[in-house]
């Protein structure tokens, strides 16, 4: 395979009802319209998502003589949490944490706090699940009177929102760590967000990294 050119790769995963021309018109009119807009305004960018971190979610690789597999002690306990966090081309990343499902009551609750102290307009990106179009999230919206805007991203297209770079950065970091309770994984989580809420240039980072720029003004 080497003669012909190829090499051992992992491959990126792509859902097969992916619309290509729904994301070339995301790529090409509509962020660059949302851009325009928000900058005529004023307004700050946010693109947001919700994850869920396990106790069995392990990734990585570890060092170990040629021919012996590394083993590593982990709990056989299964428990988990969910997180909402979001993420703005300038670097700031705002997130919460939430032991349950994430329904439009809880992401109400995460709107409500990305607005405490929002002075213009805050655009907030996310994708198509059904609780971003929930009644009770149009009805907050709406009662904002253009202090917030919400807008979809393609379906099929997680590789539009950097947020998701976040995420796998911190399940990484949460992963390479021993926990026994969801105390300790909750507390290695928190740390974690909060080490890059205080690294603007890292939250920068994961917008260089998708296949498209999200650059800042």
């Amino acid at each position: 395979m080497k003669l012909l050119g190829f090499s051992a790769q992992k491959p990126l995963y792509q859902a097969w009802q992916q619309d290509p021309a729904r994301v070339q018109q995301w790529e090409g009119e509509t962020y660059p319209a949302i851009k325009a807009e928000a900058k005529a305004i004023g307004a700050s960018i946010y693109f947001a998502d919700e994850a869920g971190i396990r106790s069995d979610y392990h990734t990585g690789t570890t060092w170990a003589p040629v021919g012996e597999t590394p083993v590593v002690s982990v709990t056989g306990r299964r428990f988990s949490f969910n997180m909402i966090s979001a993420v703005s081309p300038r670097g700031d990343l705002r997130f919460m944490i939430h032991e349950g499902t994430v329904d439009a009551v809880v992401f109400k609750e995460f709107l409500k706090r990305l607005m405490v102290g929002a002075t213009k307009p805050v655009f907030v990106v996310v994708d198509g699940h059904s609780i971003h179009k929930s009644k009770l999230v149009r009805e907050y919206v709406d009662s904002l009177v253009g202090m917030l805007k919400l807008f979809c991203l393609p379906p099929y297209s997680p590789h539009l929102n950097p947020d998701e770079l976040v995420w796998a950065h911190v399940k990484r970091q949460v992963s390479k760590q021993f926990v026994q309770e969801k105390a300790d994984m909750k507390k290695l989580a928190l740390s974690a967000l909060r080490r890059i809420q205080k690294l603007p240039d890292l939250v920068k980072s994961v917008f260089r990294q998708q296949e498209i720029r999200y650059a800042a003004d």
